[in-house]
């Protein structure tokens, strides 16, 4: 299986993690893994630090040439903000610096809950730098590597922004295409008529001192039949996909397929009929009302997740709080922020859904090297074909 731990404080040298189980073979450069980083540092809403970072990869160890070991990956990506933070966020002992500590946490942010969990009864800080978004930076690394271990076997990963705030995109029925259309977007939004509405409701919100949340889809092309089981609950691909996009920050809802919509709906409305096509000897749906997923099973449909996103916790129109030390009223603190980041977002979302997908590929076709695990999977396929 695949697996990764990560480290790091938004604030802090440098963002950190250890990719274990990859196959021996796989090519990878850090051009790869540096597209998907810049494509999550824009869109439109986007705050100052941005323009502070320009995140870059370091492989560490793991790689060779060019090609992955089969050892643990190691990746760093450096803070360049670290340079303004250096005696803040100091690792060596010493006294806590009286300079940018916080006391006031925001609304709908860990701070509060964090700081009584950990007891950083002192500075809220101490939980805000991990708790940052700062770190969904290193985890679109992980997933741009996952990205490149389901090109090998012709899996796609795109994303793209169906709502900001009261604003919605139409349907989008081709995801590349959508993709490719999101991709020339400020927004990340396939609907350009769409798109010029939500770039003027953020806009709206900027000026009001507030945030926007919304909803992406990410779409998993070509995934073979068998992914995932229905054996236990906890190996059941939709359930972890949606754990995987309920863990980045400020995601409050998954759906799958037609999600929410089939519980308003008859039986006859929902369910994808199933055909047998004589000429490719395959079965065959032609709508994808379950996402691609059937029992926690892939069926070989492409899998659907819609995730929506609350708006962002710091406001520069805060909210109510409370001093942890005084306990007096205050308004909430006010961290350097963005308005609204759904259109990075789904650019997270398309990481940790590549993360599980390639995770459930090395489980079902398990090798040491990309060209043993490549046999298992076209075996795999030609008794398929021939079931």
């Amino acid at each position: 299986m695949l697996r990764y731990l990560n480290a790091g404080e938004s604030h802090g040298q440098a963002l950190l993690a250890v990719l274990e189980g990859l196959p021996a073979g796989l090519s990878l450069t850090a051009d790869t893994i540096n597209l998907d980083l810049m494509r999550r540092q824009g869109g439109y809403g986007r705050g100052g630090r941005m323009r502070i970072e320009k995140d870059q990869i370091e492989f560490t160890c793991g790689v060779r040439k060019g090609k992955t070991l089969g050892n643990p990956l190691g990746m760093m990506i450096r803070n360049k903000d670290w340079e303004n933070w250096k005696e803040i966020m100091a690792v060596e002992p010493g006294p806590m610096p009286t300079e940018k500590v916080v006391t006031r946490p925001r609304p709908g942010h860990a701070d509060l809950v964090g700081a009584i969990k950990y007891g950083h009864k002192e500075d809220i800080r101490n939980v805000l730098e991990k708790a940052s978004a700062r770190e969904t930076a290193i985890r679109v690394a992980i997933g741009a590597v996952a990205k490149a271990l389901l090109a090998q076997f012709d899996m796609y990963v795109y994303s793209y922004t169906m709502e900001i705030g009261t604003v919605a995109a139409s349907r989008a029925d081709d995801p590349r295409k959508a993709y490719e259309l999101a991709e020339k977007s400020q927004v990340r939004c396939h609907d350009p008529v769409a798109g010029e509405k939500m770039i003027e409701l953020i806009r709206s919100a900027k000026h009001q001192g507030d945030s926007l949340g919304g909803v992406f889809e990410v779409v998993v092309t070509n995934p073979p039949i068998g992914l995932g089981s229905y054996a236990q609950w906890d190996r059941r691909l939709s359930a972890r996909l949606a754990m995987a996009a309920m863990s980045i920050q400020a995601m409050k809802g998954v759906e799958i397929g037609m999600g929410f919509e089939s519980a308003r709906r008859f039986g006859s409305e929902v369910h994808d009929d199933i055909y047998f096509d004589e000429k490719t000897k395959a079965f065959v749906r032609q709508t994808n009302n379950a996402g691609g997923m059937e029992g926690g099973i892939s069926n070989g449909q492409p899998i659907v997740v819609r995730v929506g996103m609350k708006p962002i916790a710091t406001l520069y129109s805060p909210k109510n709080s409370v001093d942890i030390k005084t306990k007096e009223p205050f308004e909430a603190t006010v961290e350097r922020s963005d308005i609204c980041t759904v259109p990075a977002a789904g650019v997270v979302g398309e990481a940790v859904i590549a993360f599980e997908m390639a995770n459930a590929m090395v489980e079902k076709f398990s090798g040491d090297s990309l060209d043993e695990m490549k046999r298992n999977y076209d075996s795999y396929q030609t008794y398929v074909k021939s079931f």
